[in-house]
């Protein structure tokens, strides 16, 4: 293993020496980072190629390529951070980013590192194909497949919008403990988006896929996987009607549910919130907050998954964290400075969105494990109340978790039967007392498959999310329908 490492480490430095970035240079800007007796410091190189194409009425109406490369310099002084970072990687620039840094503290300077030392690191997306590799040409045919197949799926489908986005690049982690980390992140998104048109009702949705993978990730079963789904989410509004508003029992089907969990749920196990004291589960450490058959993970670890990453943003070994063990809060979501502040090990956990911004506790991929229902039985088991199949957006309040969110797609149970199509539900609780009236948990956990992005402090970040079939005993539904 350590010869793989080595590999890496020499990895990261012969990628950016492209650049002009090697050892002696990396070493002069650390020293200038711990100039003014800052407790640790670290750089964050970043390189990353975008290309992105847009294909509207059959025609390509938007292309778009590019570049971004810098470095983010932090440094660490007790509970402040300094943070600066430069798209000029040149010696003077980068000394600047790490005197601005450096401010944070006032005291004598401290040594910098004088070896190098390699973490763990995974590889979770060997790709067949780089992206740099792939020409437009062979990107166009994905689209115009898509397209074609839309249209002739159905003949109410009256628009159909594609869109493909590429990424490649890596990131060099170097800090002043003189660990160095590297890792060449690959990321693709296909969206496939339809408007249909029936006695004059106008109705619109999508489907959209993402990884960590490569051109190979695009089969024929996956594509005609999108067009089934985005026509069929569609179309099926023409007969949803908007469910009675009430409360009610609510049952989040298996995959894009995890958008509940995620929002709801897991940004208040973000260690930040919870050593600022602004999370409901700031006290809850060791103690039951949910069923004994609920366990809640978060898993950096999923090959190809668009929330995988081989090492996270602070050069740490990425794992599978499980946060909520069998209704017990186990443990939370830790990068650096909250790890030191607990008394713990990082959990992997510190992510940012590049270089221009200092990592903070994010999540990768959360779900909900298995629980020891079945999905019919589930369904049966509710006499009336809502099926939540597709989310399409929501609003959270992290910390206390209240939430609202919108329901695209979904459809009455009557009786223990799906029945009529229902749209445009919002549905409005809060996230901790869910997590309490949680009470069948189904066997069918699926990853969902989407491009999904979780927005944090004015940070994005690429994030997989997941659930099976789930049973909340009573929900606030909104709608208008009798």
């Amino acid at each position: 293993m350590s010869d793989n490492l080595s590999t890496v480490a020499k990895a990261g430095f012969a990628y950016f020496a492209s650049f002009g970035v090697d050892a002696p240079l990396v070493l002069q800007t650390l020293e200038a980072a711990l100039s003014k007796g800052g407790d640790y410091a670290d750089l964050f190189f970043q390189h990353r190629i975008v290309h992105r194409l847009t294909l509207e009425d059959g025609e390509v109406n938007r292309a778009y390529a590019g570049v971004e490369v810098g470095v983010g310099v932090r440094v660490l002084k007790g509970d402040q951070t300094g943070y600066a970072y430069t798209e000029d990687l040149t010696p003077d620039a980068m000394r600047r980013a790490a005197q601005t840094a450096a401010a944070v503290a006032d005291g004598p300077s401290r040594a910098r590192p004088q070896s190098f030392s390699i973490g763990k690191h995974h590889a979770l997306y060997p790709l067949k194909t780089p992206w740099e590799s792939v020409r437009t040409e062979q990107k166009l045919p994905l689209l115009q497949r898509l397209n074609k197949d839309a249209f002739a799926k159905d003949p109410r489908i009256k628009k159909v919008n594609v869109s493909f986005v590429d990424e490649a690049g890596a990131v060099f982690f170097v800090d002043s403990d003189g660990k160095v980390a590297f890792d060449e992140q690959p990321m693709t998104l296909l969206s496939l988006s339809c408007v249909a048109e029936q006695d004059g009702q106008r109705e619109q949705n999508g489907y959209n896929t993402a990884a960590r993978d490569g051109i190979e990730f695009f089969t024929g079963d996956r594509m005609d996987r999108m067009v089934k789904e985005a026509v069929e989410r569609t179309t099926i509004l023409f007969e949803a009607t908007q469910p009675p508003a009430g409360e009610m029992p609510v049952v989040l089907a298996a995959g894009s549910s995890g958008i509940l969990l995620h929002e709801a749920i897991g940004h208040g196990m973000e260690a930040d919130f919870n050593r600022k004291g602004t999370s409901i589960y700031a006290d809850k450490i060791n103690k039951a907050i949910a069923q004994p058959f609920v366990s809640i993970v978060d898993d950096g670890t999923q090959k190809h998954a668009r929330g995988a990453v081989n090492v996270d943003d602070e050069g740490n070994e990425v794992q599978k964290t499980v946060l909520v063990d069998k209704g017990v809060l186990a443990t939370y979501l830790h990068d650096r400075i909250s790890a030191k502040h607990y008394k713990v090990a990082p959990t992997g956990s510190g992510r940012r969105e590049s270089f221009r911004h200092s990592p903070l506790p994010r999540m990768r991929s959360t779900y909900m494990e298995n629980g020891p229902h079945h999905k019919d039985e589930i369904v049966k088991s509710v006499k009336k109340g809502i099926y939540c199949h597709n989310f399409s957006n929501g609003q959270v309040q992290i910390g206390a978790g209240d939430f609202t969110f919108y329901v695209k797609n979904g459809y009455m149970i009557e009786d223990g039967k799906l029945t009529r199509p229902v749209k445009d539900v919002n549905i409005i609780g809060n996230g901790p007392k869910v997590l309490e009236q949680i009470d069948m948990v189904a066997d069918d956990l699926t990853i969902d498959e989407g491009g999904w992005t979780c927005g944090k402090d004015g940070q994005s970040v690429p994030v997989s999310q997941g659930m099976p079939t789930v049973r909340v005993k009573a929900l606030t539904v909104g709608g208008r329908g009798q």
